[in-house]
């Protein structure tokens, strides 16, 4: 195979004085030496480098341009807490805490390349170098939301075969409930103040402990990152990614999504468990040596979110919609944001009134994102680019997004079908590697040359995409991907359902929540309902995540089923959605 550079690693990306390259009209920061040579990977003439590390390859070279005083003074990571915690890494100052912490994981937990850590941490900076230690070291990063139960945890645990669990004082107990149910995990390590029997005080080590650490070498296909991520049926699946479809993915991507530059300073609020967090707070804004800004936030607070955009020089700010519909509830003409230019908004659709109301008090477009955790951006609304209400965009760098039928035939500009991306006869770098240890809904992603996203949309002819709906059951609530079957399992757990089906429905807010139409055992039919539904909801958020929980629930005395059985979900939620 053919290497993209002469090293094994990739040169210096990066110049002081950058020749005026532009990309979908923006200016690059590649010299043209490195810019040819990324122009010929991404035109197919030459082959993608054999071996990349993210840490190594992009963050220690960032660290290098730093040093030799070719960066702005921007920190790299900048996280607050609103009580007047603050923290501020250089790009040298995060190699230094992350090689502590690679030497905690392989030197005190006795981790090795392709061992797998389960890391559920809220966004405190730790996630952070847990995760830049994890690809130092080769170590395949699980993350996961705070708000899983500890049958969720359970679940991954097992799934995964993970050796190794990262988590906070607040989940240790859920995690000691089901340990014992996990015969690989060895080591248990907590981020917090106080000591727990059975576990290791994860900041005791990491400041005690070395920074001398050299990167593993990894190759580009090595694996990285593990999201579990909801199907319309059964548990969810485990999304494998490498070091290339995450880490070297936005090097070829360059600015079509992220408008970015080291002056920038951009936050994304979605959750640490979210693949966009993972893009957005991350990999795509360190790779242009952007600043990436964090706020705890324990609880979603538009007066908070507001406060911090005007008191922080944040000049790009990414959310899922429910944060926008949250935000024009406010009298935003009170606010003056200190720097604020460009907002994104991904995970579902987002409503053009919202965008004409945010619009219209603070002068920002919303631009939106689209994509999955199997693919990453599919496509969005740029910088510079036009806006089209209720359009994401057009298809991101290296995908060949169509709008396909059943039989993966492309669909003329204005009809109907099913959004997809082209993966064959080549396999576009940004793609997942498969869903482990399961290769039947491995192969059932692609249908013909196409990958299928599940989702339908339509094209017009300019090669803008509209978001119609889901071709599946998945309900995307408040940016959050939740399957039907977690719910119902939940559900029927308790002694008064007899059988329940799970849709979504109409929000104003969070664009679409849970319901489930239940049907009660006769022994509670007389029970005051408004009761048994809080019930029901108080036990579905200790079964399972919080967030899954039925915000809405009807009782009902049948489901509708086909003949042979399978409750009809599409009907329930055409008719939750006034389609009959």
């Amino acid at each position: 195979m053919k290497l993209l550079f002469k090293s094994q690693s990739l040169k210096l990306l990066w110049t002081l004085k950058p020749p005026n390259r532009t990309f979908h009209g923006h200016t690059r920061l590649l010299s043209s030496d490195v810019y040819s040579q990324y122009e010929s990977v991404r035109q197919g003439k030459q082959e993608i480098p054999k071996y990349f590390n993210f840490a190594g390859d992009v963050l220690d070279k960032w660290s290098e341009i730093e040093k030799a005083g070719k960066r702005p003074s921007n920190p790299a990571f900048w996280w607050v807490n609103g009580e007047g915690e603050e923290v501020k890494w250089s790009f040298e100052e995060l190699g230094f805490l992350s090689r502590k912490v690679a030497n905690v994981l392989t030197k005190e937990c006795g981790l090795q390349k392709g061992d797998r850590l389960i890391l559920i941490l809220p966004r405190i900076p730790e996630w952070w170098l847990v995760k830049v230690a994890c690809m130092r070291a080769g170590i395949v990063i699980i993350p996961g939301t705070s708000q899983l139960s500890a049958k969720d945890i359970l679940y991954r645990l097992q799934a995964s075969k993970a050796t190794c669990i990262i988590t906070t004082d607040k989940l240790a107990p859920a995690v000691d409930s089901v340990a014992s149910q996990c015969q690989l995990l060895k080591t248990k390590l907590m981020v917090s103040k106080g000591s727990r029997e059975g576990w290791l005080n994860f900041t005791e080590l990491y400041q005690n402990q070395s920074a001398d650490h050299s990167c593993i070498k990894t190759r580009i296909q090595d694996p990285m990152i593990i999201f579990f991520t909801s199907g319309t049926t059964g548990f969810p699946k485990m999304t494998q990614h490498s070091q290339g479809s995450l880490g070297f993915r936005p090097l070829l991507s360059e600015r079509y999504w992220l408008d970015l530059t080291p002056s920038n300073v951009i936050w994304n609020t979605a959750d640490t468990g979210w693949i966009l967090t993972s893009i957005a707070a991350f990999f795509d804004p360190w790779v242009f040596g952007s600043c990436i800004f964090i706020h705890n936030l324990p609880q979603t607070d538009s007066g908070v979110i507001l406060n911090t955009l005007c008191r922080f020089p944040i000049d790009t700010l990414i959310g899922a919609p429910t944060l926008f519909r949250m935000l024009v509830q406010n009298d935003l003409s009170k606010y003056k944001f200190m720097n604020l230019k460009y907002c994104m908004s991904g995970g579902e659709p987002l409503n053009p009134e919202v965008m004409e109301q945010w619009k219209s008090q603070t002068g920002l477009d919303i631009c939106e994102v689209y994509g999955q955790t199997e693919v990453g951006v599919i496509c969005s609304v740029f910088g510079g680019m036009k806006i089209k209400p209720g359009s994401m965009g057009k298809a991101a760098p290296l995908y060949d997004v169509q709008i396909i039928d059943k039989n993966a035939n492309i669909l003329p500009p204005g009809q109907q079908g099913e959004i997809a991306v082209r993966s064959k006869p080549i396999r576009p770098l940004g793609f997942f590697s498969e869903y482990l240890d399961n290769p039947k809904k491995t192969a059932e992603s692609e249908r013909g040359d196409f990958y299928v996203t599940g989702d339908r949309g339509v094209m017009d002819e300019e090669g803008y995409i509209q978001f119609i709906g889901r071709d599946d059951d998945i309900i995307i609530s408040s940016g959050y991907r939740i399957g039907p079957f977690e719910v119902e399992s939940a559900l029927i757990e308790h002694p008064a359902v007899v059988e329940s089906a799970v849709v979504s429905s109409p929000d104003p807010l969070r664009g679409e929540v849970v319901k489930a139409f239940v049907v009660l055992s006769p022994t509670f039919s007389s029970t005051d309902q408004k009761s048994l539904i809080r019930d029901l909801q108080d036990h579905v958020k200790k079964t399972t995540a919080p967030y899954k929980y039925p915000r809405k629930v009807e009782f009902v005395r049948e489901l509708p089923k086909t003949v042979t059985g399978k409750i009809k979900r599409n009907e329930l939620r055409d008719k939750e959605w006034g389609r009959i």
